[in-house]
């Protein structure tokens, strides 16, 4: 019976191969396995996709992120600027009239500086002209009369000294 029916089913490939039936049908076997390929291809490719635009789209995200986060900096750097804008002002007041006091004491040190060596050479001038007069006197010794005058400047002389 096994052979009777193998023997059936030889039969009806064989008059499915002549009538065309069988070669269709390999066919649209072949057509839908070829378009079940095609749409695996085509889900593949979109998953590789996918990942490029979830990656990109957090890129987007995260760029957005940092320029609110600028923003949001930026602005507090200004008001910050603004809240302190008084006390530089006031700094800057502070330091001006510091550096106009050192300014004035330099020219006070520079005046009294200066002062301090014209007293040093008016010293060192009546001591020449006190070491002149009493070369001259050595040299005469005739004359006792001294001007009002020398006798003026010695005792000057005599006082800065003492002083």
């Amino acid at each position: 019976m096994n052979k009777l029916l193998e023997y059936g089913r030889k039969a009806m490939f064989l008059v499915r191969v002549l009538s065309g039936h069988e070669e269709r049908r390999i066919r649209a076997y072949r057509l839908q396995l070829q378009q079940r390929m095609e749409k695996a291809q085509a889900k593949k490719a979109e998953l590789k996709r996918v990942p490029e635009q979830v990656i990109l789209s957090e890129v987007r995200r995260m760029v957005e992120e940092m320029q609110a986060l600028n923003r949001k900096l930026e602005e507090t750097e200004a008001a910050i600027e603004d809240y302190l804008k008084p006390i530089d002002k006031n700094a800057h007041t502070i330091m001006n009239m510091q550096i106009d006091k050192e300014q004035q004491q330099m020219k006070e040190m520079i005046k009294a500086m200066q002062e301090q060596a014209m007293h040093n050479k008016e010293i060192a001038e009546r001591q020449v002209e006190l070491e002149s007069i009493e070369a001259q006197k050595q040299a005469e010794p005739d004359s006792v009369d001294q001007s009002p005058q020398i006798q003026n400047m010695v005792s000057r002389q005599k006082q800065e000294q003492a002083n």
